[in-house]
Order: structure tokens, then C-alpha cells, then sequence
């Protein structure tokens, strides 16, 4: 906590237009391990899916969702409700219980983060799933065109990798579990210092500048 009016007094010194635009801080738990990747987004290719995953995390949805696939060095998955839970029943089916309209448009580079979905024989409107997403650790060009790419790992891609490369059960979920803490919205300039429990206070700030 100590470092909240310090923090806050800094950025006191910039105006509204010169803070830099918002990302995720999130805090990830492995055993006793507690690990920070940071996401910025892409506002203009995808303002509905960032507007919703804002909100999802300023309201805790995503705190205590585990990482319920890991492929080693090629992707790992989150953000689905049902994996708060103990054992293997539906996971990877959940959601806040809403879709969103596709917003096709970037290209799975590195740490690209973009919105899950079923497949195009039960989703031909290729609607994302309301929560759930999953990040590239490398291209993947064969998955371009399909799926809404909304953001972008700017810090952390090394984190992820390792959880990647876990040990994995038969539905390709992580052995041990890996837990999202928290997802944090703040200013870009913040991300820095920002530490769990801090959003609330940073998020007032935004509005007031």
C-alpha cells in the first residue's frame, strides 16, 4: 500500500491525453509462485472483445480461473468459469453465457491474444466465446482469418511459455494447477507498479484525468 500515493502523485503530474492507454496486469499462481504478464490491447481492430474483457476483469470475473490447456511452445488458454472449480466437468465450455460478434482483422504474431470460439460447423458466424482466450507463443498462420485477435503480450511471454511446457492431463490441462489471481486495468504508464489490489484506486484516477 505504500507505494499507492507515490505512484499516484507521479502520475498526478500528466494529463488525461498524456497517459499512456490501458492494459491487463495479470498475476498468475503456480504453487506458491506468483508471476505478472502484462497485455496491451488493440482498441482500434477489436473495441467490442477489449471493451468486454475490460469489464469482465474490473468486475473479478476471471479471479480464480485457471489455465485449462497448455501446448508446449505453441499456446495455452483461459478464462473460463468452469475451471474454478475442482475435476474436469465441462471445462472449456463456459463462459459468462453471451457471445460476441467476430472482429477478424490481426494476424497471430507472437503473444497474440485473441477470443476463443467453437468451431465453424456449430459457429459459422465464428461468434467468440464471451470469456475464454488464448495467447501464441509463436505464429500461427493457419489460425489467421478465424479468430478475433484483440490484444498483445507485452510483458510475461516467458511465463507463459514455461506453462506451456507443463505436465498435462489427457484434456491437455495443466497437472499442477496455474491460477489467475487477478486481471488488473490500469493506465500503461502504471503497469510498472502495479501490484494485486491496486485497481480500483488506479481505475478512479483514469476517470478523474
Amino acid at each position: 500500500m505504500k507505494k499507492i500515493p507515490a505512484l499516484l502523485l507521479a502520475l498526478a503530474t500528466l494529463s488525461g491525453s498524456a497517459l499512456a492507454d490501458d492494459v491487463a496486469v495479470l498475476h498468475i499462481r503456480t504453487g506458491a509462485k506468483l508471476q505478472r504478464v502484462v497485455i496491451a490491447f488493440h482498441e482500434d481492430a477489436a473495441p467490442a472483445t477489449v471493451a468486454n474483457f475490460k469489464k469482465l476483469a474490473d468486475e473479478h470475473f476471471y479471479n480464480g480461473t485457471a489455465f485449462h490447456r497448455a501446448f508446449p511452445h505453441t499456446m495455452v488458454q483461459a478464462g473460463d468459469p468452469r475451471s474454478k472449480h475442482n475435476g474436469n466437468t465441462g471445462i472449456g465450455t463456459g463462459g459468462p453465457g453471451y457471445t460476441l460478434p467476430p472482429e477478424i482483422k490481426l494476424k497471430h504474431t507472437v503473444g497474440a491474444v485473441a477470443a476463443a470460439r467453437l468451431p465453424d460447423k456449430i459457429n459459422p458466424a465464428r461468434r467468440s466465446n464471451g470469456s475464454q482466450f488464448y495467447i501464441a507463443l509463436q505464429p500461427m498462420p493457419n489460425l489467421d482469418g478465424q479468430y478475433t485477435v484483440f490484444g498483445h503480450v507485452t510483458e510475461g511471454l516467458e511465463v507463459l511459455d514455461a506453462i506451456s511446457q507443463m505436465q498435462t492431463d489427457t484434456n491437455d490441462r495443466p497437472a499442477e494447477p496455474v491460477v489467475i489471481e487477478s486481471i488488473r486495468i490500469v493506465p500503461g504508464e502504471a503497469a510498472a507498479s502495479v501490484t494485486p489490489g491496486e485497481n480500483r484506486i488506479l481505475r478512479l484516477f483514469r476517470r478523474l484525468f
